[in-house]
């Protein structure tokens, strides 16, 4: 295995088949997006895949579950994170996944419910 990479395999949810086998040199997140073969995907869900080695259960892989999306283009950045909409607004989740409960599809740009927090 190569030093500081991921062996990752993507897996599309909806209809469930695999994309590939990639590595990577970052910890993909629920919420994150990743660009593969010139499309992007949603990441909905992280498994990890242990073997037993020596007595000892080492990471073989990681299988991401994804879906197609487009990225947010309304993003603010936020503590380290990445949170979508703007994160000025009372009712923003500040999160990585969900805009808001109010208008959770956006855009914050010209919103009725916009309340400075």
């Amino acid at each position: 295995m190569e030093q500081n990479t991921l062996p990752v395999e993507v897996i599309l949810s909806q209809p469930l088949q695999s994309l590939g086998s990639i590595r990577l040199d970052w910890t993909p997140q629920p919420g994150n997006y990743l660009d593969l073969e010139g499309k992007t995907y949603a990441v909905l869900e992280r498994h990890h895949r242990y073997q037993l080695k020596s007595g000892r259960y080492q990471l073989q892989k990681i299988a991401l579950y994804v879906q197609s999306a487009t990225p947010p283009t309304e993003r603010t950045f936020v503590s380290g994170i990445w949170v979508i909409g703007d994160d000025s607004c009372r009712f923003n989740a500040r999160s990585e996944i969900l805009r808001c409960a109010v208008n959770p599809n956006g855009p914050c740009d010209g919103c009725c419910d916009y309340q400075k927090s």
